[in-house]
């Protein structure tokens, strides 16, 4: 008996440790070894780190995991908060695509296998997943504004295609539209149950990743909409600048920002060394290399957990991820300091901002329309925003980011409108430069409206010298 009980325990023991194994095989990014004889990729794991709080020193791992954002339990936020006299006139929201399969290969290497089908046994699930694709499978005869009604309404590729939303993609979006629709629907009755189309404003550029997301963002939020009160508008630029995107000063900030990136790596001699260790291991220029930019492969790989590439001559692994990703997180910290990115950012991201405000004004003016705005965009669309805003310590936009500007009415002064900037759910009003000292002078748990009028329209000209007040001025002064 003693003997049975004792193999009793130590069975139930070995399938613990199995659990636990299996556990951290998910959870647990661990660097292997690389094979010297050009062993297949299928023999080497790797397992995902999950860090449960920020490291005290810039850890690329941890950074990677944020950037890729893999969606687990539910998320906090702050988005609708407020005090109880206060209401919800109208939500902006601005969203970068979800997690999609690269734009670019490493050369020479096989392409990471990652299913774009939508599968519901397969993580990460939403258990609206399959009413989405039964939902998307009856919008073919939608009408979009062109080329976007060309564009498959979800991803459906048992290989994806490059720049192809994933499944994780969808997901991400699905869980930010029901975290929307439960703030700002069942909570502040934001739409009406009877809702219009007018009432919406959806816009995306010409990519299927981004109206793909948005599209399950919506599906989040407006579940089994009506096919016949939606219609996404088309944007060319993925500066939203519609009519004005010409600016001949804003390309000249981005030529010296890109010259400053350049400069940068030559002297990172680090990053060097591991482009050519790199580009020996498949066997081509290092110029080559560089050129393919393996990062956007390597986050593939990556946030999906699927093994760095090998050929017969060695293997891409952990060491090679994190100095490239090092490298990252120095530009975008040295981008903060030299400020041209920030003259790039204010001339890019004026005219977009400067259409949310025409909204929040119509809106404060007791009209209905575009009470629910919706950009599915790109990281280098969000990215100048943000920076434009006075966000300069802002993560860089990760997969399924979401930036939001929400107006409200004080009740008890009908006149008066106050505005929310929350970034992932975080509340950032009073980081942004038109409003970072208003609460030390207003008890308020917001900014007034006016502050970001006053902003758009002038004062985030400031930033870049000179003496332009205006877009138009600013975009076309000759002393830069």
């Amino acid at each position: 008996m003693l003997f049975r009980n004792r193999f009793l325990l130590l069975l139930a023991l070995a399938a613990l440790l199995a659990f636990v194994s299996l556990s951290l095989q998910f959870f647990h990014l661990i660097p292997v070894s690389t094979p010297k004889n050009g062993m297949s990729s299928k023999s080497r794991k790797r397992i995902m780190p999950d860090p449960v709080t920020e490291p005290p020193v810039t850890d690329p791992v941890y950074e990677a995991l944020l950037y890729c954002n893999i969606p687990s339990v539910a998320e906090r936020s702050m988005e609708g908060h407020a005090p109880h006299h206060f209401k919800l006139v109208s939500v902006h929201v601005f969203i970068r695509h979800g997690d999609r399969y690269p734009l670019y290969v490493i050369p020479k290497t096989k392409r990471p296998e990652i299913d774009c089908t939508l599968v519901a046994n397969r993580k990460p699930y939403h258990p609206k997943l399959e009413a989405f694709v039964s939902h998307m499978s009856k919008g073919s005869g939608a009408s979009f504004e062109s080329p976007l009604n060309s564009l498959p309404l979800y991803p459906n590729h048992p290989l994806c295609e490059m720049g192809e939303l994933t499944q994780t993609g969808v997901v991400q979006h699905l869980q930010n539209g029901q975290l929307l629709r439960d703030i700002y629907l069942k909570k502040h009755k934001l739409l009406p149950n009877d809702w219009s189309a007018d009432q919406l404003y959806l816009e995306t550029t010409g990519k299927s990743r981004t109206l793909q997301s948005g599209l399950a963002l919506l599906y989040g939020f407006l579940p089994d909409f009506d096919w016949k009160k939606i219609y996404f508008r088309h944007q060319p630029s993925a500066l939203f600048c519609s009519g004005s995107c010409y600016c001949p000063v804003r390309n000249q900030y981005l030529e010296k920002e890109q010259r400053r990136q350049y400069l940068l790596r030559l002297k990172n001699s680090q990053l060097e060394k591991t482009y050519g260790e790199m580009a020996k291991i498949v066997d081509v220029p290092t110029k080559q290399l560089r050129a393919a930019n393996p990062i956007d492969s390597m986050l593939c790989h990556f946030c999906h957990n699927v093994s760095f590439p090998c050929t017969r001559n060695g293997c891409v692994d952990m060491e090679h991820f994190k100095v490239i990703k090092t490298h990252q997180i120095e530009d975008e910290r040295e981008r903060r300091e030299k400020k041209l990115y920030l003259g790039y950012s204010v001339l890019g991201a004026h005219p977009i901002l400067n259409q949310t405000i025409g909204r929040m004004q119509r809106a404060t003016e007791g009209r209905k329309q575009e009470l629910f705005a919706l950009y599915s965009a790109h990281d280098v669309t969000l990215s100048p925003v943000l920076s434009a805003l006075g966000l300069s310590e802002a993560r860089f936009p990760r997969f399924a980011a979401r930036l939001i500007f929400e107006l409200w009415q004080d009740r008890e002064k009908p006149s008066e409108h106050s505005v929310r900037i929350l970034y992932n759910g975080v509340d950032v009003t009073f980081h942004t430069s038109f409003c970072q000292d208003h609460h030390k002078r207003s008890p308020k748990p917001m900014c007034p409206l006016e502050n970001l009028v006053r902003f758009v329209k002038r004062d985030m000209f400031v930033a870049l010298g000179g003496s332009g007040t205006n877009y138009y001025d600013a975009c076309h002064r000759e002393e830069f």
